[in-house]
């Protein structure tokens, strides 16, 4: 079992580079917590490079006005990348096709400046989903008659945001990784454009090394984030380390936000295949 610390300052020594996970870690969709970002710029002032490492399925800098608006300081990061910009470079490589979005109107900046053309479900050649329509009541079952006439039709898709669920203020909500998950299950063909997949972390590194104005060694690497099957398996697939935040998504799972018990979270990286290199409650210094 790793152990659970009560401050970042006891990892922080051992790491040049922090790929930080944002919903759930450095903000819960409605408020920024100051800790976790006095524990970042903390970070920085020390040296390190810190690359915040989404899956919002918009362009890094939308998220970067949305962090402003939470009044998560600029300072906190030097750099970010987003599901929204893998998804943006997938559809470059596609400059002759035609593309249905499956999402919220509100989505629709992960197009801004691109030659892409927009097309009824019937006639396009592929799928960019970014999210649940209206994700405030709908759950992927109401998507089920549209995966079927997706998958009629065999079409591509690229999911803008690889999560299932996120926290929205103090509930859930679901997002493009659910409805991606249920396309493949039945048998259509996906591309994830976020974590855990290797691409953004790619990206991040080198925005990292840019930053640094030197690569880092993985072992000198840490991811930070609050998902087992996003961001710990990421960091396993690139061979870095990970620190889990149990104040998140797993919250519940793990024996609630304020004392995570240790026996749901043995069970909870059991059924995940892996272990983190530690587990905080919160980010802070």
């Amino acid at each position: 079992m790793p152990p659970l610390i009560p401050h970042f300052s006891a990892l922080a020594a051992d790491y040049d580079v922090f790929l930080c996970d944002v919903w759930g870690v450095v903000h819960n969709g409605v408020t920024a917590w100051p800790e976790a970002c006095d524990a970042l710029m903390r970070a920085r002032a020390k040296g390190a490079s810190v690359v915040f490492i989404t899956n919002s399925p918009r362009p890094s800098e939308q998220v970067g006005r949305q962090l402003a608006r939470l009044h998560v300081p600029r300072e906190t990061y030097d750099a970010m990348v987003s599901s929204g910009d893998v998804t943006r470079a997938v559809i470059k490589a596609r400059p002759r096709q035609t593309l249905f979005h499956l999402g919220p109107e509100r989505d629709a900046s992960v197009f801004a400046g691109l030659d892409v053309r927009l097309q009824p479900l019937e006639t396009a050649d592929y799928v960019v989903c970014t999210g649940l329509v209206d994700d405030e009541s709908e759950t992927p079952q109401d998507y089920r008659a549209t995966l079927e006439r997706m998958l009629a039709r065999k079409l591509f898709m690229v999911c803008g945001n690889p999560d299932v669920v996120v926290e929205r203020g103090d509930k859930l909500v679901y997002c493009a990784g659910a409805l991606a998950d249920a396309y493949q299950t039945m048998g259509g063909e996906v591309l994830y454009a976020g974590k855990p997949y290797k691409p953004i972390y790619e990206m991040a590194l080198r925005l990292a090394a840019t930053a640094a104005g030197r690569e880092a060694g993985f072992n000198r690497v840490l991811a930070i984030g609050d998902s087992v099957r996003t961001d710990l398996k990421g960091a396993r697939t690139m061979g870095i380390d990970f620190l889990f935040i149990t104040s998140g998504i797993h919250a519940e799972e793990v024996g609630g936000r304020e004392r995570p018990d240790a026996t749901a979270l043995g069970s909870v990286f059991a059924a995940a295949g892996d272990m983190p290199k530690a587990v905080m409650r919160q980010l802070m210094w």
